[in-house]
C-alpha cells in the first residue's frame, strides 16, 4: 500500500486521498460501486409502477369496472420486485464493501505500526501516545467505516439524484421544473454550509481539540493517584482543564452556527411539494384531459417527500466524509514524516568507544539550542558520568547517541564510525538502556527480562535475574517468572521494576549501557541493590552513567560535566574538585544537602 509520496508527485489529500485508500481492494470495491449503483435505481422502480397505477385507476374513474385488474396487480408486482431487488443488490454490495475494508484496515494498521517503528525513537518522546492512539484506534477505524458503508452510500448518493431528475422531468417537465427549483434551493444552502473554508478549517481544529484532549486524558489516567493523593480534580489538572475549555469554546459557536442553516435545509427539503401545489393549480386551471392531469399531480404529490431522503443521504455522506477526511490528514502527517534513515552501505564496528565531534542539537520546532559545541570521548570499558542541573542537557546527550534524534551539527561516533553510517537496528543491538522511567508490559516477567534478546533461554532469563538482584523477589510471587504484571492484583514497586529493567538489559548484553537516572528514585535499600546489579550489568562495557546523586559517580573514570547545553568541564572526581569549578560547587551542595537533618526545635517554633 503506498503510504508516502515521492517528492516528484503530489501527495493526494481530500476525497482523492479517501479514494485512493479504497482502491486498495479494487476488485471488491468496483463490484461494491457497481451494485450501490444497481440498488439506487431499482429503488425508484416502485415510484414508476406506482405511477402507472395511478394513471389506470384515473383512467378507469369513475367506473372502476372497466379497471384493468390483471395489469394492475402486475404494477404492483413490479413495485414489490423493486423494492426486492434494491435490497438484494444492496445487501451484496454491502458484502464486497466490507470485505475489502476489513482488508484495507488490516493493511493501513500494519502499515501505520511498521512506519511507527520506523521513526525516530525521539519522534515517539514528542508525539503524545494519546495522539497516536486516537489515529490508530479512531482515524483508521473511521476509513473502515467510509470504505464499508458511507462509499456505496456516496455513490448511491450521486446516482440517486440523476435518475430522480430523470422521472421528474420525464413524467412531466412542468411538475418537474418546479421540483428542480426546490431542490436547487436546498443543495445552495448544503453547499454554503459545506463548502465553505470555515467549515474546512473547523473541522482540522476540532481533529487537534480532540487528539489534545486524548493526549491529556491519558496523562490525567496515569497520574491518577497522584489527582487523588493530593484531593484534586480535573480542574485543578491544567493541561486537561484547558483541553477540555478549549474544545468547548471551539465546537459549541460552530454547532450554533449550524442552527440557521440546518434549519433553512430541513424547511426546504421536507415541503418541496409547497413549490408543486402553485405550478399545479397553473396547470389544473388551462388543462382540458383532468384524468392526466390528475394522476401526473397525485403522482408527484407521492414521489417528491422521496427527495428528502435522498438529499439527507448527501448531506449525511458530506458530515461523514469530512470527519473522515481530517482523520485521514492527521494519519498521513505521520505517514509522511520521514523514517531513520539507514546508509546504503552500513557499516560495523570492532570496538566500543564514543565519540561527540562538535555536536550541536536543537528539537524540532525550537530555535534555542539544546547542546552547542559538545565535544568528548567515552573510552571502551570505562565510566563516563554526566553531571549537571537539570534542564543542562545531560539526557538529550544520552538520546543523541542511538539515534533517538539526527544531530543538527557535528557527529557522533562509535568505534571510529559515525552512528549515521550504522543501520538502526545494528546500533540498538550494541546499546542497553536503563532509564528513570520504566515501563514494563502486561505480559509474564519472564517475557518482560525476554524483550532485551528474544532468543535468551528460560535458564538465561533466571541468570540475568539473579545478578539484577530480582529472583529473590520474583520467587516470592504467585506464579514466580510466569506471573503477569498488573494481573490479578501483581504489582512491583519502583526498585523492583528498577531491578526487572536491568536484568532486561543484563540478557540483551550489549557492548555499550546508557544510564538515565536510574536510581533517581530508589529507597536506601533498592538502591543498594540496584547498584549491586549494575556491577554485573557495567563489567567489561562501555557506560554512560547519567545521575544527579554525585556520590554514585565518584568513581567514574571520567565525568563530563554540562550546563545549559554547553560542556564546561571534564576530568575525574578529584581533579574537578581541584579546580574549583561549576563542579566542585555542585559537589559542595550536594554534600551540604546530605548533612541536613530536621530541626525538631525548630519546628516546634513554627507550630
Amino acid at each position: 500500500m503506498k503510504q508516502i509520496n515521492s517528492g516528484a508527485a503530489k501527495p493526494k489529500t481530500g476525497m482523492a486521498r479517501l479514494m485512493e485508500l479504497a482502491a486498495t481492494k479494487k476488485p471488491l470495491m468496483v463490484s461494491s460501486v457497481i451494485l450501490s449503483a444497481l440498488a439506487s435505481v431499482a429503488s425508484f422502480i416502485p415510484y414508476i409502477a406506482i405511477y402507472f397505477v395511478v394513471r389506470e385507476v384515473m383512467g378507469a374513474f369513475p367506473d372502476f369496472k372497466n379497471l384493468d385488474l390483471q395489469r394492475t396487480i402486475g404494477f404492483g408486482w413490479l413495485a414489490f420486485g423493486g423494492i426486492l431487488l434494491n435490497v438484494l443488490l444492496y445487501f451484496v454490495a454491502l458484502m464486497c464493501s466490507h470485505l475489502a475494508a476489513f482488508g484495507t484496515l488490516y493493511e493501513l494498521k500494519v502499515n501505520f505500526a511498521s512506519h511507527l517503528a520506523g521513526l525516530p525513537l525521539g519522534f515517539h518522546m514528542l508525539v503524545g501516545s494519546g495522539k497516536l492512539r486516537k489515529i490508530m484506534d479512531e482515524n483508521i477505524e473511521k476509513i473502515e467505516g467510509f470504505i464499508a458503508h458511507q462509499l456505496p452510500d456516496l455513490v448511491a448518493s450521486f446516482v440517486a439524484p440523476v435518475v430522480m431528475f430523470i422521472i421528474l422531468l420525464g413524467v412531466d417537465w412542468r411538475f418537474g421544473l418546479a421540483a428542480v427549483v426546490g431542490i436547487v434551493i436546498a443543495f445552495t444552502i448544503q453547499i454554503k454550509a459545506y463548502g465553505n473554508d470555515g467549515a474546512k478549517n473547523m473541522m482540522m481544529n476540532y481533529q487537534s481539540a480532540l487528539e489534545d484532549m486524548n493526549n491529556a486524558s491519558v496523562e490525567y489516567v496515569r497520574g491518577i493517584t497522584v489527582v487523588k493523593a493530593f484531593k484534586q480534580t480535573v480542574f485543578s489538572f491544567r493541561r486537561m482543564h484547558s483541553a477540555i475549555k478549549e474544545y468547548t469554546r471551539m465546537v459549541i459557536p460552530y454547532t450554533m452556527s449550524w442552527e440557521n442553516y440546518m434549519s433553512a435545509f430541513q424547511t426546504v427539503i421536507n415541503n418541496i411539494y409547497l413549490f408543486l401545489i402553485p405550478v399545479g393549480i397553473l396547470i389544473g386551471l388551462h388543462t382540458t384531459d383532468y384524468a392526466d392531469y390528475a394522476a401526473t399531480f397525485i403522482f408527484y404529490l407521492i414521489f417528491v417527500p422521496s427527495i428528502a431522503s435522498v438529499l439527507m443521504k448527501i448531506m449525511y455522506v458530506s458530515t461523514s466524509g469530512m470527519q473522515i477526511i481530517g482523520g485521514v490528514e492527521r494519519m498521513d502527517e505521520i505517514l509522511n514524516t520521514p523514517p531513520l534513515k539507514n546508509p546504503q552501505r552500513p557499516k560495523e564496528i570492532s570496538s566500543h568507544e564514543i565519540e561527540f565531534e562538535h555536536v550541536s542539537f536543537s528539537y524540532t520546532g525550537q530555535e534555542a539550542q539544546a547542546l552547542t559545541d559538545i565535544s568528548f570521548r567515552a573510552e571502551e570499558n570505562q565510566i563516563t558520568a554526566i553531571v549537571g542541573p537539570s534542564g543542562g542537557g545531560k539526557s538529550t546527550i544520552a538520546h543523541l547517541i542511538p539515534r533517538f534524534f539526527d544531530v543538527t551539527e557535528g557527529r557522533i561516533k562509535i568505534g571510529g564510525a559515525d552512528v549515521r553510517d550504522m543501520r538502526s537496528e545494528y546500533l540498538m543491538e550494541k546499546v542497553s538502556f536503563v532509564f528513570q522511567d520504566v515501563f514494563l508490559f502486561k505480559q509474564s516477567i519472564m517475557d518482560n527480562i525476554r524483550l532485551g534478546n528474544q532468543s535468551a533461554t528460560d535458564t538465561q532469563v533466571i541468570a540475568a535475574a539473579k545478578a539484577a538482584q530480582c529472583h529473590e523477589f520474583i520467587e516470592k510471587l504467585p506464579e514466580k517468572y510466569h506471573t503477569v504484571i498488573g494481573a490479578k492484583g501483581v504489582h512491583l514497586s519502583g526498585g523492583e521494576q528498577q531491578r526487572i529493567a536491568i536484568a532486561r538489559a543484563i540478557v540483551k548484553d550489549a557492548p555499550i549501557v546508557l544510564l538515565d537516572e536510574a536510581t533517581a528514585f530508589s529507597d536506601p535499600e533498592n538502591e543498594h541493590l540496584i547498584q549491586q546489579a549494575f556491577q554485573k550489568l557495567m563489567h567489561g562495557k562501555t557506560v554512560i552513567m547519567i545521575a544527579h546523586r554525585l556520590s554514585t559517580i565518584r568513581s567514574a573514570d571520567k565525568i563530563i560535566v554540562v550546563d545549559k547545553g554547553s560542556l564546561m568541564e571534564q576530568g575525574r572526581h578529584d581533579e574537578l574538585l581541584e579546580k574549583r569549578g561549576k563542579y566542585s560547587d555542585m559537589w559542595n551542595v550536594y554534600t551540604k544537602a546530605l548533612d541536613w537533618k530536621m530541626d525538631r526545635k525548630g519546628i516546634k517554633e513554627h507550630v
